[in-house]
């Protein structure tokens, strides 16, 4: 028997070859990244595991997030096509495709929104006994009070506006709700009037008086009716004589971007002031309106408004979501996320009488965590050095700061008690321009040195200094954080600070002051990394470290944590660090350009993004450096404007127990999170992580509440640790 020939093996198929590192394809859309974060937003909304308040909150934080994407990018878009502008980035894709791209998702983003409301939020909330009904559905009694409360209260507060030859289209203001109204006269002929809908009262009308009990319904009951609704249904009182034909509610969107012109400007607070004032002048980028609203009045509107047909957003539901956030003032708890007091950190517990704050930082570098650990340390801090009398200086940068702050209150207490005080306070803060100028104005009422920022930068460091006298010798206490001095965010967002009195650290403080204040030009900081100075070179450099670590066999690993990677140079070396062969986790909030699981690019970089109960705000940079491990933190995110437009400060961790804090207790915990943590893909997408079977899901901002009330509570994926993931630890 003639044995059978031996097949030939087949071919193996090549691998295809990596694409070069500044290959489009490598690189996601930023607007379109920031867009995909808004899915992950209305996830939350979406979760039947979240509280039903909660998930409204979420819904109302959709439609707020997605006016600010067309007040600022769209509108800057929008500029570039007008221009003529072809520029297009590391993604390939011009402005005039973005557009057309950001349109396509947001439509979709505001059909899943609507939906939700319709088909989720609505129903729970009826059956919690919360109803938002229509006009059309109310009964006799409910129409009574809500008649009685537009005579009365509504009424009065509205101001038709005609357009007809003798009077132009009226000025529409940016996010404000309106009604286009269409009206008869006695003769048949059709007119045109606008109809603001007050933003002054209540969107959603109460079907009860503020503050009456409800004796006869069932506990915790509540009705609601939209404001627009009930102005339609009462459009003949303010148009005697004349026929309402019908009412439309109509929403827009301007431009709100505020370009200032500083090297032309003798006053930059004025300037700026002007620049807030002009802002509700801006062109019109988005008119959202409802899907009956007919062609002629659509047509009134987008002639009159100057918007094409792309610009136009037809929905079902109700108008600017936002104003959604109006119920969470509902005293609900059963409704909530459980409130908790946050923890003071051990080392800012005093031992004894004699131990005040600046005993306690002399003893050791002092880390917190908000809002799981209290705020309030940081406020304490500045009150004590405004009353001590060996303080002879408090050098502070603000950014948003916020309305009625205990943080300027300090600062004006320590002007009184003749500390020389001095402010950075900057201006440029978007859409908190209008606070912060109020605030540089009391400051400097009271003799306070205030610097508004530098031409051509914007100041976002967070950073406090305070000059003490002890023993005959100079001491700076320096408080530095990735996270504002305010103390309303402080409970929403995740962020860390530091208190320290390192004298490198201070000398560093002192100098970037004087760069801030003065005329100083200094390069050489000796342990912060300070931007647009030295921060871009000092990163860079120490990836480049890491992957040379890797190339002589000393595991080089990395974890960044951020709200937002942008920077081409610096996700060019993090595909050089993955294609060394070095393990890379990035957490990343919001926007990613980076594209993770490439093969031959990016398959050791793994993207995780957590959307959660609290805003993920911290920024915080692992290198393991061949063991001898650095973390740094600060205000900076991976975007060149953060990186070369910006001044930002990123500051080490000194000590073996803090870098293991970080490294073990915060990080680690991030990177197993299975309940709130988005897994990216390569095609730009996130799917939630799943806890592998058997395993309890971990919620990282859970464990750290849990965590800040009993520091025994063991890490996720020990014993006791009540979480899964135990390699992500072991990784580190």
């Amino acid at each position: 028997m003639t044995p059978k020939k031996a097949r030939p093996a087949a071919a193996k198929t090549p691998a295809p070859e990596a694409p070069p590192l500044n290959s489009p394809q490598l690189y996601i859309n930023r607007e379109l990244s920031l867009v995909a974060f808004q899915f992950r937003v209305l996830e939350e909304a979406q979760d039947d595991r979240n509280p039903l308040l909660e998930r409204l909150k979420f819904l109302a934080i959709v439609g707020s997030n997605v006016d600010e994407l067309y007040m600022v990018r769209v509108a800057g878009l929008i500029d570039q096509v007008d221009a003529g502008i072809l520029e297009v980035g590391p993604d390939g894709m011009h402005p005039a495709a973005q557009l057309v791209s950001i349109r396509r998702e947001v439509k979709k983003l505001l059909a899943e929104a609507d939906k939700c409301l319709r088909t989720q939020l609505l129903p729970a909330l009826a059956e919690s006994g919360i109803q938002i009904l229509d006009y059309a559905e109310l009964n006799a009694k409910q129409l009574a009070f809500v008649n009685r409360y537009f005579t009365e209260t509504v009424f009065p507060v509205l101001t038709p506006l005609a357009f007809d030859p003798g009077r132009p289209f009226p000025h529409i203001s940016n996010l404000s709700l309106n009604l286009a109204v269409s009206i008869r006269d006695e003769e048949g002929v059709e007119h045109f009037a606008r109809l603001k809908v007050p933003d002054s009262l209540p969107q959603l009308v109460p079907l009860r008086r503020p503050g009456k009990k409800a004796h006869k319904r069932p506990a915790k009951q509540e009705a609601f009716v939209w404001l627009e609704q009930v102005i339609a249904a009462n459009l003949s009182a303010l148009f005697h004589g004349m026929e309402v034909h019908e009412a439309h509610p109509f929403h827009i969107t301007r431009d709100a971007d505020i370009a200032i012109k500083e090297l032309e400007a003798e006053d930059l607070l004025e300037t700026i002031e002007e620049g807030v004032r002009q802002r509700r002048f801006g062109s019109v980028v988005r008119l959202m309106v409802g899907d009956d609203m007919p062609p002629p009045v659509l047509e009134i509107l987008m002639q009159n408004l100057e918007v094409e047909a792309s610009q136009v957003y037809r929905t079902k539901g109700p108008l600017a979501l936002s104003r959604l956030m109006q119920l969470g003032s509902l005293d609900r708890p059963d409704l909530k996320d459980v409130p908790f007091p946050p923890a003071v950190p051990k080392p800012l517990v005093a031992a004894s009488a004699e131990d005040d704050i600046f005993a306690l930082i002399r003893r050791q570098n002092i880390l917190v965590h908000h809002p799981f650990d209290s705020f309030q340390p940081v406020v304490d801090f500045l009150k004590k050095a405004a009353k001590d009398p060996n303080v002879l200086a408090i050098k502070m940068v603000l950014y948003r700061i916020g309305r009625n702050s205990p943080i300027v209150e300090a600062l004006l207490e320590a002007m009184d008690g003749g500390k020389q005080v001095a402010v950075l306070l900057e201006l440029k803060a978007r859409f908190d321009e209008e606070s912060n100028i109020e605030w540089a104005r009391a400051l400097e009422r009271e003799g306070v040195h205030v610097v508004y920022g530098l031409l051509g930068l914007k100041t976002h460091c967070k950073l406090a200094m305070v000059v003490r006298r002890e023993a005959g010798a100079i001491r700076r206490y320096i408080h530095l954080a990735t996270g504002n001095y305010n103390v309303v965010t402080a409970h929403l967002y995740t962020d860390l600070g530091m208190f320290t009195c390192d004298e490198e650290i201070g000398a560093d403080a002192t100098d970037l002051f004087n760069y801030l204040t003065g005329y100083s030009a200094k390069k050489d900081y000796q342990k912060l990394l300070v931007s647009p100075v030295n921060l871009r070179d000092r990163l860079e450099s120490m990836i480049k470290r890491e992957i040379a670590h890797q190339a002589r066999g000393q595991q080089g690993r990395l974890i960044f944590k951020m709200n937002a990677l942008v920077d081409q140079r610096i996700i060019r070396l993090l595909y050089e660090a993955s294609q060394a062969g070095i393990q890379v986790d990035l957490l990343v909030r919001g926007i990613c350009c980076l594209r993770p699981g490439i093969p031959g690019v990016s398959e050791n970089i793994r993207v995780i993004s957590i959307v959660g109960r609290f805003l993920e705000h911290s920024r915080i940079y692992y290198f393991r450096n061949a063991g001898q491990e650095e973390i740094y933190l600060g205000s900076a995110d991976l975007m060149p404007r953060n990186i070369n437009r910006r001044v930002e400060v990123l500051f080490p961790l000194h000590g073996e127990e803090l870098i293991r804090h970080v490294r073990d207790e915060v990080l680690a915990v991030y990177l197993a999170d299975t309940m709130k943590g988005r897994e990216m893909k390569s095609d730009g997408t996130y799917v939630r992580r799943q806890a592998a079977a058997g395993k309890r899901a971990v919620n990282s901002q859970v464990w750290f509440i849990e965590k800040s009330r009993n520091p025994a509570v063991g890490l996720p994926g020990a014993r006791g640790g009540g979480g899964e993931d135990r390699k992500s630890r072991r990784a580190l």
